[in-house]
This record gives structure tokens, sequence and C-alpha cells, in this order.
């Protein structure tokens, strides 16, 4: 299981992959697992505590994958495959008894080191510009822009009401200009505090 998404050529090969798996082979899904399932259950991770909802999810994914290999338009697939199960988060998530212990919001962790080179290596400036805004507006944007999910399954992932993920997202995109404005007029490029 690798953890981190294939890039360049592979692309071809994932969509020969889904296409193997529209037709019902179930080695090509063992391989496009294998592919993806690694950096899949990362990202999973960073938005669920609880490793075995985590693992529910990601097969959840790849049944749905299963399902729905034929729907693929033949775009990215590691998107594909990410929309899907942030979608499954939240049918998981919905699916939680809402107690109060399960109400409580797990507290912030720090990102780590190589969280920030590999946000810096998958979203450049963005990502630079993306850690300089605070965390609640970054995870609006995370969950609207780069999960693609919709403000009301981004509502209920991120336990707060819609409206606050609409008043959030304006706000995030307004900070997110100011801070690509800054790092284009000759702010510091990789990061660091303002």
């Amino acid at each position: 299981m690798r953890l981190f998404r294939p890039m360049g050529a592979d692309r071809d090969d994932d969509a020969a992959l889904l296409r193997s798996v529209a037709e019902g082979d179930a080695q090509a899904l063992a391989a496009l697992y294998d592919r993806h399932a690694g950096w899949l259950y990362a990202r999973l991770a960073r938005r669920c505590g609880d490793p075995d909802v985590v693992r529910e999810v990601l097969q959840d994914t790849f049944m749905t994958v299963w399902r729905s290999a034929g729907s693929h338009r033949g775009g990215e697939a590691g998107g594909w495959l990410w929309v899907i199960a942030a979608r499954r988060l939240v049918d998981a998530r919905r699916a939680q008894p809402r107690t109060p212990s399960a109400l409580a919001q797990p507290p912030a962790l720090a990102p780590s080191a190589e969280e920030h080179v590999l946000a810096g290596l998958e979203y450049a400036d963005v990502g630079t510009a993306l850690d300089r805004i605070s965390p609640e507006l970054r995870e609006v944007l995370r969950a609207t822009v780069v999960d693609g999910l919709t403000t009301r399954e981004a509502a209920h992932l991120l336990g707060i009401p819609e409206g606050t993920v609409k008043t959030r997202a304006m706000r995030a995109r307004r900070e997110l200009r100011e801070a690509l404005a800054h790092l284009a007029s000759g702010g510091d490029a990789l990061g660091g505090l303002t």
C-alpha cells in the first residue's frame, strides 16, 4: 500500500484499471486499492480520529468503486476516489449516535514538519497561504474546495451549521487571497510567520 498519490503515467494506468474494474476484474480493483489505499487512509485519518471508522470508510469507498467504476468519466482517478471517500466519511458520521461525548471535538493537533513539507509540495504557494489562515477557516476550505463536499456535507462533517460553513468559506477565501497577495509581493515563500 503506497502512502502518496501516484503521479504522471499512473493516471493512464488508473483509467485502464477502472475500465477493467467496470468489467468485473477483481485483480484490477486490488491493484487500484494497492495504489491508492495508503494516501486515502492517511487523508481520512486526518479527518476522523477513529481508526475503525476510517477502515470502514476505506472499505466502503472501494466497494463503491467496484459498483460504479463504469461511471468514472476518465478524469483524475485520485480526485474521484477522494470525493467518494469524503462522502462515505460524511455518511459514516451521520450514522454515529449523537451523544454528548460524540459531539465533543478532539483537541486540534499541531501539524508536523512532514505535513508542512507535503502541503508545500502538494499545494505550493496555496498550501503556504492556507497555513496562514485560521484552522477553522482552513478546514472549511479543505472540505468544500479540496474535498469537493457540498455545504450541507461539510457542515455535517465539521459539526457546524450550514450558515457557518458559508460565512467561514467567504472569510477563508478573502484571507486566502490576502495571503497569496502577500506571497506574490515578495513575502516569504516557504511559509512561516508574518
